[in-house]
């Protein structure tokens, strides 16, 4: 039988899952491998993890328990955001908040394939989309005069598809 590790999320909630998917946050595998034998007694607290969001990222490790490790040298290679499997799309399908929150506990938790999948749903919302759409999109108030803003897209034509 595997091992199971007892997490708590901020609000309190208990969660007991098998260390191996538990493992797939360096954070947690870190705190772990310090504690030792202790961590049948002591639950391993995630203060900046809600249970609602702790259960979406259990359930994302607990699909890809099987996915080899991520190699050193990927942080090198060009990402794209157009390579999500359809089962991390639908995953990932969810409101902006729980997107957002998604993001923040893997990196929280150092998980950096759920990183890179919570930046790349980010990417795909934003690409080819105006400035305009992307305030829309994401409930952002323009505070720059005309003025600001004319200095802002000379200063980044260079940047832009033309």
């Amino acid at each position: 039988m595997s091992k199971t590790v007892r997490l708590t999320s901020s609000d309190g909630q208990d969660f007991n899952v098998v260390s191996e998917i538990a493992n797939q946050s360096v954070l947690i595998k870190n705190m772990l491998e310090d504690i030792g034998d202790n961590a049948d007694d002591n639950p391993i607290p995630l203060p900046n993890v809600s249970a609602s969001i702790l259960q979406k990222v259990i359930d994302y490790a607990t699909y890809h328990k099987d996915d080899p490790p991520v190699p050193a040298d990927e942080d090198s290679k060009p990402k794209s955001s157009d390579d999500i499997e359809d089962w991390d799309r639908d995953f990932m399908n969810v409101d902006q908040g729980t997107l957002f929150e998604l993001i923040l506990a893997a990196n929280y938790l150092d998980m950096k394939a759920l990183l890179d999948l919570g930046c790349k749903t980010v990417a795909n919302m934003i690409k080819g989309k105006t400035v305009e759409e992307i305030r829309k999109i994401f409930n952002i108030v323009n505070d720059f005069t005309p003025e600001e803003e004319e200095q802002i897209r000379k200063e980044n034509e260079w940047c832009e598809d033309r």
